[in-house]
């Protein structure tokens, strides 16, 4: 599922007149760098959300031939992150699915990520499986860190609010049983997430590349930037 249903409200004014997902670093939509990876990584159906602006998320998703695509129509009422995965649940036939947010860039070595995930993942412990990068390397971000992960894989963030160890990149594997009692009509996955760190069934894997926050206007040329000059250092 690719949640674009967003108005990008941190974006303006690019978003005035485009949503989020339609917003472009380095030539690339942040859609298109999202179903690159889903490509990528052999994936052929998506879900997506759509709210603001939702003719240009579906128009631009009609020329993609590589992929089934549905969506998960939230003309009527934005139903946040949560919300928006209860209501496109029907939609969604893979257990457990992959989740990502098209608000976020990031390079990769090795794997694709989402393969990654999926060969990490253990039914028998996770509900929940979050890609996560160190947060010396959540470049452009403006928070202090989302999680701590443990020895064991297992994430937390117990207690008050303080700098953490690792953010989230906005990719995620879960699993379909999980996405039960929402508490009401628009809520956020953090209610989710609660309930699976609570049971020891959160686990965050490392990513091994590079991400930035694009979730903001002069993210976009400070990104821009870092990608050009790793590509001048790689030759």
């Amino acid at each position: 599922m690719i949640m674009a249903a967003g108005k990008g409200t941190r974006m303006m004014p690019l978003t005035a007149t485009r949503p989020k997902p339609l917003v472009a670093v380095a030539g690339t939509t942040l859609l298109d760098h999202v179903l690159d990876l889903l490509a990528n990584a052999g994936v052929g159906r998506i879900v997506a959300n759509v709210h603001y602006l939702p003719e240009q998320i579906e128009a631009h998703l009609a020329g993609e031939d590589r992929f089934q695509i549905a969506i998960s129509d939230e003309r009527e009422l934005l139903r946040d992150t949560g919300g928006g995965l209860v209501q496109a649940l029907p939609l969604i036939l893979d257990d457990p699915f992959f989740c990502i947010n098209a608000d976020n860039w990031f390079t990769w070595r090795g794997a694709n990520p989402l393969v990654r995930l999926a060969e990490a993942w253990d039914p028998a412990k996770m509900d929940v499986l979050m890609l996560v990068v160190p947060h010396a390397r959540a470049h452009n971000t403006k928070g202090i860190g989302d999680f701590d992960l443990g020895d064991d894989g297992r994430l937390s963030r117990e207690g008050p609010k303080r700098p953490r160890g690792h953010d989230w990149t906005g990719v995620q594997l879960l699993s379909k049983h999980m996405i039960v009692d929402p508490p009401e009509d628009v809520f956020s996955t953090n209610v989710f997430w609660d309930r699976a760190i609570a049971a020891g069934r959160c686990f965050g894997l490392v990513h091994e590349g590079e991400w930035f926050d694009v979730g903001y206007p002069e993210a976009i040329g400070l990104t821009e930037a870092a990608l050009a000059s790793a590509q001048t250092a790689d030759g």
